[in-house]
Formats: structure tokens, sequence, C-alpha cells
């Protein structure tokens, strides 16, 4: 055989780079060190956000206020804890915390999982990693803007003889279950496309069980709704429709890119 096809052999026999491989105790000691670079990354942003927190406190307490002026009430919360507006601090502190540790938590995620990648599939991640923050945050603010103010006006509304005394630490719990809510509902696209990617659904499939979709979202809307009117319960499924034929998009890009790529090994294996 001649010498100067060599080259070549070897370099059709080189396997795509799949990163470099380590040993179990070599994993551990990564683990454990990106482990206590994102519980650092946490504690000092919760030490940031436990200071700027009482200044998030006026953005959040805006909905409820405008919902109290807008039905001609006293425009106050209070709490009923001597240290119960403390305690709202800390606890808000440390969600802005995590929401602003969230980036070098991923990224210390991305360094461990990255060496045991294929290069194809590192993009998969780091497209799967910005995608999930944005949707994230994007129905974060579709809860923030337009979902908690008809809430909030709703629930208002039913003054009756008495007046609300609204505590602060519940309407708290009650902002963070609609905005986290929506903001985990937000992320259906991303559990459709790994779905897809492993050949669990097609677009076809989700197309022709729709109806069951439907009812699934239905069901969920109704449980994550915080008031028994049907308006309210429809702003919450309205999104999830739209990001379920979204994520039928999404379906039919990774199939059409999987039999994009099948193609050319199918007719390799033929010949």
């Amino acid at each position: 055989m001649s010498t100067a096809n060599q080259p070549e052999l070897q370099s059709a026999a080189v396997p795509e780079d799949s990163g470099g491989q380590m040993s179990f105790f070599e994993h551990l000691t990564e683990l454990r060190k990106r482990i206590i670079n994102s519980l650092l990354a946490v504690a000092i942003g919760a030490f940031i956000g436990v200071y700027i927190s009482q200044h998030i406190i006026g953005l959040i307490l805006r909905p409820m206020l405008k919902a109290l002026h807008d039905a001609g009430l006293q425009e106050r919360l209070v709490y009923t804890h001597p240290a119960a507006y403390l305690n709202l601090i800390i606890m808000l502190g440390l969600y802005l915390g995590i929401v602003l540790a969230s980036p070098v938590v991923l990224y210390q995620v991305w360094l461990f999982v990255a060496p045991a990648l294929y290069r194809h599939e590192r993009g998969v991640v780091v497209m799967f990693v910005g995608s999930s923050v944005l949707l994230f945050l994007a129905g974060i603010s579709f809860g923030y803007f337009f979902t908690l103010p008809y809430i909030l006006h709703f629930l208002v509304s039913f003054k009756g003889p008495v007046e609300p005394m609204i505590s602060i630490n519940e309407y708290f719990d009650l902002i963070l279950m609609i905005l986290l809510g929506l903001g985990i509902v937000f992320e259906l696209p991303i559990l459709i496309f790994f779905l897809s990617l492993f050949g669990i659904v097609t677009p076809q499939f989700l197309w022709k069980n729709f109806r069951y979709a439907i009812l699934i979202i239905s069901i969920v809307a109704a449980i994550v709704t915080p008031t028994p009117d049907a308006m309210t319960m429809l702003i919450f499924m309205a999104p999830m429709v739209g990001l379920y034929f979204v994520g039928i998009g999404v379906s039919a890009a990774v199939v059409r890119k999987r039999r994009r790529r099948d193609l050319p090994n199918a007719a390799g294996g033929q010949t």
C-alpha cells in the first residue's frame, strides 16, 4: 500500500472529537469543583440580592397597588409578624441571588459536561442553555405585565361589605406561584425539542394528538390558575397553546435536520 494514502486513511479513521477521558475519581474532583464554584456564585449573588431587594420590592408591589387604586381601596399592604418584612427581604434576596448567579452556574455545568460531548452535541447544549434562560424570562415577563394585573384586578373586585387587608408575604407567595409557574410553562418548546431529538415524538404525532394536548393544557391551567374564573384560565391557556404550536415547528426542524444528516449515511451504506 502506498504510504501517500496512509495519512488520508488515518484521518478518516479518527472519530469525531468526543472530549477527554477522565477516571471516576477525576470526575468526582471535577464535580466537587463545579459545585463549590456554583455555591460561591449563589452566595455572592444572594448577598447582592439582599442588598438590592429593598429597591426591587417597590417593583413587585406596583401591580397590587395599582389594582387597589383602581378598585378605590387604600393603597397599602401589611405584615402580621414582627419578622415578616425582614424574612421577605431575605427570601427575595435569595431568589434574586439565584437569578444573578444562574449564568455562572450554567457555565459551571457546561464546563463539567462539555469534555464528554461531541462537537455537534456541544452546540446543542449551548442552544439549550440560551433558549431556556430566554424562555423562562419571557414567561416571567408575560406573567408580570399581562397575567398578574388581570388576576389582581379580578381578586380585589370582590370587595363586599369589608375592606381587604392584604399581607405582603401572602402576596409575595401568590406572585411567586404565578411567575414561576409561567416561567416553567414557557419551557415547553425545549421539552418538545429534546423529545424530538431522541425520537420520542414527531411533528405528525404532536399534530395528531392536539386535542389531547389541549386537555392536558386545560388541566395544568386549572391547577396553576389561582382564581376560579374561566377568563383567567384562558389567559394561562393561550400562551401554552401558542407554545405547543411553536414546539410542533421545533419538532419539524429537528426531524428535517436528522433526515438530512441520515441521507448521506444511507447513500454510503448502499454503495
